[in-house]
Order: C-alpha cells, then sequence, then structure tokens
C-alpha cells in the first residue's frame, strides 16, 4: 500500500507508479553482456520481479558466471552466438556498448526463434544507427524494447499517473536539476561522450514520456574539468531547453562536475525535478545518485483540486535497481497482448533525434527544430 510520511494511506485509487506486469512471467530470457547494468540492476530486479532469465554470454566468461550466480538457475555460454542458437530463449536482453549494438543486432535478427530484444539506450551511436537496428528488427518481425529505465523511476511514473488524472491540470513549466559525478564506463573515452547520451537521454525520454514530443531544443554545453583530464570531450555540463507547442518549456542543468568535491570540497549531490501546472504543482528528487545505498526517489504534489495541503507519497521501491524491471516488463506484456510496447524502438527514434538535436545546437549555437533530425 503507498503510504504519507505518517504511514496513512494516500489517494483513493492509489497512485500508479508501479509498471504493468506480464501475466506469464516465466518467459525464458537470454542476457548478452555480464556488466554493472546487467549484473547489478537488470538480474536482480528481474529476479525480484519474478522473471526468470535462463542463460547469459558475454566477452569473459568469468564475468558471465559471476553475474549468474552459484545457484544454478542461468546457462553461461562461452560466446554470444551459442546463446543465440538456444531455441528456448525467444527473448534477449541485450546489454553491451552502443557501438557494439548495430553489429550484435544484426547477428540476432538471423534467429528466427527469437521474438522481442530489449536493447540498452543509447540506442546506437547515434539516430542514424538506431533507425538501422529498428528497420532491421521490424524486417525480423521482432519486438524491439529500449531500456530508457527513468520512465519507470517511481517519482517520474507517480509524475505521470498525476497529470492523467488532471490533478495538475496543463503543463506550464518542468525543470530537472541533476548535480551528480556518475560512474562512467570504460567505452565513453573511444566514442568521446560524457553527458548527452548517457546521462541527459535519461531526462530528455522522461520530458517526452510525460509532455510527448517538443517543437525544438536549445542546447549549449562546456567540457567537465575532471573528464576532461582523461579525454577529449564536448557534453560535460549540458543545458537545454525544450520549447512545446502547448506552450510549456521543460529545462534541464546536466552537471556531472558537480562542484571539487571529489578533489576534497564539501559535496551538494543530487537529483531534483519539479513541474508546475495550471491547477497544480509536483516536486520531486531521484534517489540514483546515492547508490549503492538504497534510496527511494521521492514525490510531493499539490492540487487545487485535492485542497488540504502537500502530498508526500512514499514507497519502498528504488530506482536503481528496482526500475528496470519495468522496460522488461513492457516488452514482456507486449509480446502477450501483440502490441507495440511504449518505449518501442520506433518511439525511441524520436528520442534519438532529440539527443542529436542537442548537439546540433550545441555546436551551432541556435534552436534545433526536431523534425531536422526525423529523416
Amino acid at each position: 500500500m503507498l503510504t504519507n510520511e505518517k504511514g496513512k494511506p494516500m489517494l483513493d485509487p492509489p497512485l500508479n507508479y508501479l509498471p504493468r506486469m506480464p501475466r506469464q512471467k516465466d518467459v525464458p530470457i537470454g542476457c548478452i553482456g555480464a556488466g554493472f547494468i546487467m549484473a547489478d540492476c537488470h538480474l536482480p530486479a528481474y529476479r525480484r520481479a519474478g522473471f526468470r532469465p535462463r542463460a547469459i554470454a558475454s566477452r569473459s566468461r568469468a564475468s558471465a558466471e559471476k553475474a549468474a550466480g552459484s545457484d544454478g538457475q542461468m546457462r553461461v555460454y562461452d560466446t554470444c552466438a551459442e546463446l543465440l542458437a538456444d531455441r528456448e530463449l525467444q527473448v534477449i536482453d541485450l546489454a553491451v556498448p552502443p557501438d557494439v549494438q548495430l553489429e550484435m543486432v544484426r547477428e540476432i535478427v538471423r534467429h528466427r526463434h527469437i521474438r522481442g530484444l530489449l536493447a540498452q539506450k543509447p540506442l546506437g551511436v547515434d539516430y542514424a544507427q538506431a533507425k538501422e537496428i529498428v528497420e532491421l528488427c521490424e524486417q525480423a518481425g521482432i519486438v524491439l524494447a529500449v531500456n530508457q529505465n527513468m520512465r519507470w523511476d517511481h517519482s517520474i511514473r507517480g509524475c505521470r499517473d498525476l497529470l492523467d488524472r488532471g490533478l495538475l491540470g496543463d503543463p506550464v513549466f518542468a525543470s530537472i536539476d541533476m548535480r551528480a559525478v556518475p560512474h562512467w564506463m570504460p567505452w565513453q573515452e573511444r566514442l568521446g561522450w560524457v553527458t548527452l547520451r548517457i546521462m541527459s537521454i535519461h531526462h530528455l525520454d522522461a520530458f517526452r514520456f510525460l509532455f510527448g514530443d517538443p517543437r525544438r531544443v536549445f542546447a549549449s554545453v562546456r567540457s567537465d574539468p575532471r573528464t576532461a583530464k582523461k579525454f577529449p570531450h564536448e557534453d560535460g555540463v549540458c543545458l537545454y531547453i525544450l520549447e512545446y507547442d502547448s506552450g510549456l518549456r521543460a529545462s534541464s542543468w546536466d552537471d556531472v562536475w558537480a562542484g571539487p568535491e571529489i578533489e576534497g570540497a564539501e559535496a551538494d549531490i543530487g537529483i531534483r525535478w519539479r513541474l508546475e501546472g495550471t491547477e497544480g504543482l509536483a516536486r520531486g528528487t531521484i534517489g540514483w545518485p546515492k547508490y549503492p545505498a538504497r534510496t527511494p526517489s521521492t514525490l510531493d504534489f499539490a492540487s487545487t483540486l485535492l485542497p488540504g495541503g502537500w502530498r508526500q507519497p512514499r514507497w519502498e521501491e528504488a530506482w536503481f535497481p528496482d526500475a528496470f524491471s519495468g522496460p522488461m516488463a513492457a516488452l514482456l506484456c507486449a509480446l502477450e497482448d501483440g502490441v507495440e510496447p511504449e518505449i518501442s524502438g520506433r518511439d525511441n527514434l524520436k528520442t534519438m533525434a532529440l539527443v542529436d538535436a542537442c548537439y546540433l545546437s550545441a555546436r551551432e549555437h541556435r534552436a534545433v527544430e526536431i523534425a531536422e533530425l526525423l529523416v
């Protein structure tokens, strides 16, 4: 039961902040990749949700064995090719670096028994690669979902429910303020990426989930002084504004410098979001920056349609790792119902185009219409 800080029930019906689960949870899932996202997020979330990860393969058998655990529930294959040949595995969870995705998808679509694929974000290295991946899956009859997992952060999900109920009215202004120092992946150095395709893509997709597609974006970026000592990049600290035809403006400050706290200064780390509507106000925090400490996100809201002060629903679930069951649940539900998942590859092309538009805007110092990138 969803409760407030004093343990009293909230809303009737309760806030819808959890993913819809498939009727059949035990569909065998084949997992490719054994890095942090798979080992620490996907597999724990799947097991907690009652899903059935059945097999795993990675570049390193030792890493795959470690991720699989010692309970014997997952087969470990020496190669991805061996895993893909396993006809029991009709759903594949692909967690490999973005510059490896296209090559892997070309191999996956050759196997006729595979019905569903969950791919990591970003979907390839840019919009063009993402479009090729989408078309490959469509031609093979494979349902493609993209792991845009911030859509399943519980505060974001709850905010969407408030919008659907009309408790916030028409959105007027929305913002995300991220001050955090992420753990970077080794492949980022070879790609020269820091924030837009890694962190901002979460926020851009969350804005799309909440409000739909913007008309244009204006972005400004600079390098992160800390990461610049390791490799050159352009997208360290990123600021961007989304303009909607409705008049809504949405903005995010994605700051991975966050001050010299690693170098010895005091830290001020966190992610806060805010949505102002014509009938209400919602604000929240995202608990991820405190990982591995289990820190649920929060949501506070007030509405002219529900007088009586601030409502402050709270829950036990945390984005990392619990929300990672959401994208897989969406894929399994889509396969059951014969429909496209809400995070379908085709829909995700608009998120990828929005990220590319941010890069173009920052380089050319101008507002970019999203339609310029959708080709």
